[in-house]
């Protein structure tokens, strides 16, 4: 791979510059996008010329810059995080039709959660996650299911970035994230009251995939009323089993006794039966060179 006098490679001041934008800074100057990802003038210039021409940054009649839409289009091939959402969309719309406040599907990036779907109520409490928002992992309850489901230990890591509470409430030592940690582990969720905004309130289960791994994590954020959450972890449970079978049958080769309709394309697409033959029909002529 090729590499700049100053050892960092192509590819990776590419990602450094797709880095800078962000929900907040969803248009940059060349200047801006320079600064915030600490390359020089001429090759920063140089690699937002190519993206542009590649489709992969756009660029906007007062001369800013924006994420190309043909990264979404090579993102939503990827049976990843988009796959997951696909499969999840249906519980989370049967889950906001009862819970009318906020539903989220999150997956986890680094020492963050990222969200990938959410469904909001527009007399819905406070929330500021947005799709392709990120939190760090110690302000969510869906970041305490990871935490709590995963073999690393990743709260070394988090104490040395820094905990950061935002609220009087929020988890600000050691011992209170083990805690609630721990807590998960024995109860099979988490709850994060009044973490971020003192008037909501966050509840989060794990959604497993192959070998009991937890890919993803469903959650809603609610009132921060103190009522029990006894119903709602029920109905996120029962969500959450029926993605994680939806997952394993997707992982199943097309043939396969249990495999869902739509072989491989189900990791990728949700739709009706029909369609779903369709792309399956798609598929066996490509593979017989049709």
């Amino acid at each position: 791979m090729a590499r700049q006098s100053n050892g960092v490679s192509a590819i990776s001041r590419v990602v450094q510059i797709l880095d800078t934008f962000s929900f907040e800074a969803p248009f940059l100057s060349l200047s801006e996008i320079s600064e915030r990802a600490g390359i020089p003038m001429s090759s920063a210039h140089r690699i937002v010329s190519e993206l542009v021409e590649h489709g992969l940054l756009e660029r906007m009649p007062d001369r800013s810059y924006r994420v190309g839409n043909r990264l979404w289009e090579m993102g939503s091939r990827t049976p990843g995080a988009l796959g997951l959402r696909e499969i999840a969309l249906p519980y989370l719309h049967a889950i906001q039709s009862r819970v009318r406040q906020h539903t989220q599907l999150l997956v986890r990036s680094g020492l963050d959660i990222l969200v990938i779907e959410r469904l909001s109520s527009r007399d819905a409490v406070v929330n500021a996650s947005i799709v392709g928002g990120r939190t760090p992992m110690q302000l969510s309850s869906s970041g305490i299911v990871f935490l709590a489901t995963t073999e690393d230990d990743l709260v070394p890591a988090l104490l040395e970035r820094g905990l950061a509470p935002l609220t009087p409430t929020s988890l600000r030592t050691e011992a209170e994230l083990r805690a609630a940690v721990e807590r998960c582990r024995r109860d099979g969720y988490a709850v994060s009251s009044g973490w971020i905004f003192e008037e909501s309130r966050g509840v989060a289960v794990p959604v497993r995939g192959s070998q009991e791994v937890t890919v993803g994590a469903l959650s809603v954020v609610i009132p921060n009323d103190g009522s029990p959450v006894d119903d709602l972890v029920r109905l996120l449970r029962v969500a959450a089993d029926g993605i994680s079978d939806a997952l394993l049958r997707s992982y199943l080769p097309p043939g396969h006794p249990h495999a869902r309709p739509g072989g491989v394309y189900r990791q990728l697409v949700s739709s009706s039966q029909a369609s779903m033959e369709y792309f399956e029909h798609l598929l066996e002529g490509h593979s017989s060179g049709a």
